[in-house]
């Protein structure tokens, strides 16, 4: 595992740590496979547990979830936007998991370069300063 990578989290996870609040597996959309939803790593030092960032196509319902946190606190530290692969997604601080390695099902390789999946610097480092309070 590598800190700034995205990843998909195995199914044992789930069966081994059961959350109501962790978006779990997804492996058939429409019929067709597909692995869901995927998660953005990253390292906590002090300990070398990595942890999870879920990310998630539903910018609508996150965007009001935003809002109504900018209104009442006046920020808002565990919702970050921003683009994948060209695509507006949301990254869900609020609902990071820590993890190691032997609970990763795979990376995200893109599939037109296939490199692995990262973010530009500007929303890497928005993202680590957000985790860190959080």
């Amino acid at each position: 595992m590598e800190a700034g990578h995205f990843y998909y989290i195995d199914d044992s996870y789930f069966v081994d740590f059961p959350d109501t609040y962790l978006m779990k597996n997804k492996e058939t959309v429409d019929g067709q496979v597909h692995d869901r939803p995927c998660f953005y790593a990253f390292q906590d030092n002090s300990t070398g547990i990595y942890w999870m960032i879920p990310i998630s196509s539903q910018i609508a319902k996150f965007k009001k979830i935003y809002n109504s946190k900018i209104k009442k606190y006046k920020r808002c530290d565990t919702i970050v936007f921003g683009e994948v692969l060209g695509h507006k997604k949301v990254f869900l601080i609020q609902n990071m998991c820590p993890i190691t390695s032997a609970y990763i099902k795979n990376e995200y390789i893109d599939s037109k370069t296939n490199v692995p999946v990262r973010v530009n610097g500007a929303l890497e480092k928005d993202l680590k300063e957000k985790q860190v309070k959080y």
